[in-house]
């Protein structure tokens, strides 16, 4: 057998295509494969500030990686940073931001380090320990967003960049559809999101595998951290993702044919999403007078925890919960892996 692209014997099969590869061509095929994503889906415009959300974990540490690659070979213009937030768990974000460290010195781009801490007032240990064991990951997800569209404005940048993957968003998706949240499945399927907050979220990797990105970072002895988070073994992602690998057993198109459904989903937002206007508390992008970290927020600091959780109306259901991965939101329950 020989690799798909020159004489040499593959080592690797691509997730993506199936084609066998050897090494320096696959991590060149997927280097270029991102490429032809950003330039399909034209989520960047030169001289655009742009803000990379880095955890330490594989997915945003290769993002980081082939961001820096691709600006360079293809002359995008864009003037790139990195962001990280720290939630505050311990054992497990203190040791990750040992390898965003090491990234941006690999790099050498800017790192701008934010904390639930500074941000809240509160840490994600602190939060669990007054609410217990359910819906951690609620609360990451809503304060891991805003804190990420805060981490931009404060680089200068109006778009940040995730590394959720094909694997993610037909994940995401696929649990829209279960929930039968027809709004967030319209918003996890877009390569673009945000847009009416100022800060625009985008996915390179939408098209990448998951298996793809772990071979590109093996291949390339990137350093990262891979541990999962200790508050999300119960997120209701980790069911739906199991189920989405039995069925990529029997499929392996699978994945793919998922985020291509999503993208086919045609919605009239103005059926569905409500008004948007900014929080009257902290001036964040919202649906309600007070937006859903504000109310989460207030809950803690009254000590009603359940403020800001609770479905009581339609349009609470719209914005309640987590639902925010796909946008760059909690690392449990929307992602295992970054964010």
């Amino acid at each position: 057998m020989r690799c798909f692209n020159c004489e040499s014997v593959p080592s690797i099969q691509i997730a993506k295509t199936g084609d066998k590869a050897c090494v320096p061509c696959f991590l060149h095929w997927f280097e270029e494969d991102v490429h032809n994503t950003i330039v399909e889906t034209k989520i960047f415009t030169r001289g655009e500030k742009v803000a990379i959300g880095v955890s330490g974990g594989k997915d945003s540490t290769v993002l980081a990686h082939t961001m820096h690659i691709l600006n360079q070979r293809h002359d995008y213009g864009l003037e790139l940073f990195l962001v990280c937030i720290d939630e505050g768990i311990q054992g497990y974000r203190d040791h990750s931001i040992k390898e965003v460290l090491k990234n941006e010195k690999d790099l050498g781009l800017p790192l701008k380090i934010l904390s639930y801490k500074d941000l809240y007032g509160w840490t994600m240990d602190e939060i669990v320990k007054q609410i217990g064991s359910k819906n951690n990951c609620t609360f990451c997800g809503v304060f891991r967003r805003q804190a990420l569209d805060r981490g931009a404005a404060k680089c200068g940048a109006l778009k940040v960049v995730t590394g959720h993957n094909a694997d993610d968003v037909a994940e995401t998706v696929l649990m829209n559809l279960l929930r039968g949240d027809i709004a967030r499945l319209e918003r996890s399927a877009s390569y673009v999101t945000g847009v009416e907050g100022g800060i625009t979220r985008v996915k390179p990797f939408r098209y990448s595998y998951q298996k793809d990105i772990v071979f590109y970072a093996h291949f390339k002895k990137l350093n990262y951290f891979s541990v999962e988070c200790s508050y999300s073994p119960n997120a209701y992602r980790g069911h739906v993702r199991n189920h989405l690998k039995m069925l990529e057993r029997i499929s392996p198109r699978t994945i793919m044919e998922i985020v291509r459904s999503g993208e086919s989903v045609g919605v009239v937002k103005k059926d569905i999403l409500p008004a948007q206007r900014h929080c009257i508390k902290c001036g964040y992008i919202s649906s309600q007078e007070l937006c859903q970290a504000c109310r989460l927020l207030s809950g803690l600091n009254s000590g009603e925890t359940s403020a800001g959780i609770t479905k009581s109306t339609k349009k609470q259901k719209v914005e309640g919960g987590c639902g925010s991965g796909a946008d760059g939101g909690c690392a449990c329950s929307e992602k295992s892996v970054d964010f």
